[in-house]
């Protein structure tokens, strides 16, 4: 790769340090203050950092203990989508409380009708006044039951061709006419709801860009979430990682049984192309090049690579692993028994593999458009 991490005294390192002595335990609101946050992001959000200083500053706040507040919609996509196209009222409002994880958000893209094929949308919103009506359902909304705000994607062009007449909105989830249902997950978790609206009356001040131009920053919004999908643990950025298998692998004696030896060397091998990917494109970013494709191809490597963690380590709980007790090798059941049951939504999740192929077989190796 074509850099260094910098040294134990870069200056850069240092400013950090010297924040974190007089912020010891800092609030959410003083690291989005901060720029700490999301650093990579435009001053005053964010310290314009480029990919090494980011690096930094994780590294820091990781000897540090401390954590970045979590509003994962809201700062992995929403957020990066108002700085592209929202204007400077909604970046004043917005931001700064989304950054702090004072306001939660989530995401209304997907429908029971649209599967992956967002740009078959049925919800409407319909211009009356200073307001848009909206009608129609949301489905797999994470977090909806407990956020204050969402991104909202609707037709308000009926006539128009299937990408056009859509239009982005930013959505209050206690306005009147909202309807949340839970969907309860095999892991008998409540994470995903299903959302109905009914004649919702969202302020024209929430239409984000221009109307009917709302499909060019969906896609915007669907490249964060891939890049943010596909990093850190095996879960979405989640729970264990391959080491994290290995290491209990580790710490058992090892495993004779060379059909498991075999997985669990492929899964190093996975996990070592991931992070070569990764830092492949922060080299990118350091040379002055926006990420393209490979966020697909991430994507689709990193969701796989989930679900391949999760099936040897149930391989590894033998019987037990039919269990909620039973984790690999005899351990605790947390976070492989969960984990395992999670993972069939990785590779549903912020677009399918097979819609992240469609988009590698057009943009990559330039084969013709799906039809």
């Amino acid at each position: 790769m074509e850099f260094d991490l910098p040294s134990e005294n870069d200056p850069r390192r240092a400013e950090v340090r010297r924040w974190l002595a007089e912020h010891p335990r800092p609030s959410g609101r003083a690291l989005a203050e901060s720029g700490f946050v999301a650093p990579h992001w435009p001053k005053p959000y964010g310290l314009d950092a480029d990919p090494v200083h980011q690096l930094v500053i994780d590294d820091e706040l990781r000897r540090a203990g401390v954590q970045r507040p979590s509003n994962q919609i809201g700062i992995g996509w929403a957020g990066p989508t108002i700085l592209h196209a929202g204007s400077e009222a909604q970046k004043d409002r917005y931001l700064v409380p989304l950054l702090a994880a004072e306001e939660i958000w989530c995401q209304l893209f997907s429908e029971p009708e649209a599967g992956s094929d967002l740009a078959s949308l049925r919800t409407s919103a319909v211009r009356d006044g200073d307001e848009y009506v909206v009608n129609g359902s949301k489905i797999w909304t994470s977090g909806a039951h407990v956020a204050k705000f969402g991104i909202l994607i609707a037709r308000t062009d009926p006539e128009a061709s299937k990408h056009k007449g859509i239009s982005y909105f930013i959505c209050p989830m206690k306005s009147q006419g909202i309807e949340i249902r839970p969907i309860v997950e095999m892991t008998g978790s409540h994470m995903f709801n299903q959302v109905f609206f009914t004649d919702v009356r969202i302020p024209a001040t929430n239409l984000v860009g221009e109307e009917n131009e709302g499909w060019s920053l969906a896609k915007v919004t669907l490249g964060n979430e891939r890049v943010s999908l596909s990093s850190g643990g095996a879960l979405w950025g989640m729970g264990p990682t391959a080491n994290d298998l290995l290491d209990v692998v580790r710490k058992a004696g090892g495993v004779d049984d060379p059909v498991a030896r075999q997985a669990l060397a492929r899964l190093h091998i996975e996990a070592k192309v991931l992070d070569l990917i990764r830092l492949r494109t922060i080299s990118a970013r350091i040379r002055g090049e926006q990420p393209g494709p490979e966020a697909s191809i991430r994507k689709v490597l990193a969701d796989e690579h989930g679900q391949h963690i999760m099936r040897v380590a149930r391989d590894l709980a033998g019987a037990g692993g039919m269990l909620s007790s039973g984790g690999p090798l005899g351990t605790a059941a947390d976070p492989w028994y969960y984990g395992f049951l999670f993972s069939p939504a990785l590779t549903i999740g912020g677009g399918t593999g097979e819609v992240q192929r469609s988009i590698i077989g057009e943009r990559v190796l330039g084969l013709p458009h799906e039809p």
